[in-house]
């Protein structure tokens, strides 16, 4: 598993997936579910690597 996340495409993942899961934790109703988007963002943002890059070949970060 090659990293395919570079380093503002992480910060702006972790920064809205922590945003989400706040929102969730401290909403109700439709705010709960809609924040629960925020599980993917943050785990893609801290493993560096994102599936739905894949078939695209998109990379953002620098090359190795």
């Amino acid at each position: 598993m090659h990293q395919n996340v570079g380093g503002i495409d992480r910060v702006v993942r972790i920064a809205a997936g922590l945003g989400l899961l706040a929102w969730a934790a401290f909403g109700t109703g439709d705010a709960r579910m809609w924040g629960l988007i925020g599980i993917p963002l943050l785990a893609t943002g801290i493993f560096a690597w994102c599936p739905a890059y894949l078939p695209f070949g998109i990379k953002t970060c620098g090359p190795r």
